[in-house]
């Protein structure tokens, strides 16, 4: 199965200065874990991630005043639509993170997770079957 099978195509995308609170409130209502950052002036396409909010949550930064581009991650592994997910899977375990943006033609095209690999590769629930609460030893 390849990336742009499991890849979601409606893509978050934020400017630099939308505050954190407001990235937030955008990942919520779109129930998604990252925005795609678009920043023509500057870096570039970047990614922030519902972790580099709550980083800063943490830290006591003020969501209301922090930006996107303090807390946007520049360098970033982009995936290829055509790509695998056992390449795409690769990327995310040796990098150490969950989301990748999909470009097609420089072009971001999708956001491929860990989540969406997981739904692809994980059997399809039985209707009357309970899934174990914990996986054998």
């Amino acid at each position: 199965m390849l990336v742009r099978d499991a890849m979601s195509t409606v893509v978050l995308t934020i400017g630099p200065a939308h505050t954190l609170r407001q990235a937030a409130t955008l990942m919520s209502a779109r129930r998604v874990g990252a925005a795609v950052v678009l920043d023509p002036d500057g870096t570039g396409i970047g990614i922030l991630t519902e972790r580099d909010v709550l980083d800063s949550v943490g830290l006591g930064q003020d969501p209301d005043s922090e930006r996107a581009h303090a807390h946007t991650t520049t360098d970033v592994v982009f995936a290829a639509p055509s790509w695998t997910l056992e390449e795409a899977a690769a990327a995310m375990a040796h990098g150490g993170f969950r989301h990748l943006i999909v470009l097609d033609r420089d072009e971001p095209v999708g956001v491929v997770s860990v989540r969406d690999i997981i739904r692809c590769w994980a059997p399809r629930r039985q209707p009357g079957r309970s899934i174990p609460a914990q996986v054998p030893a």
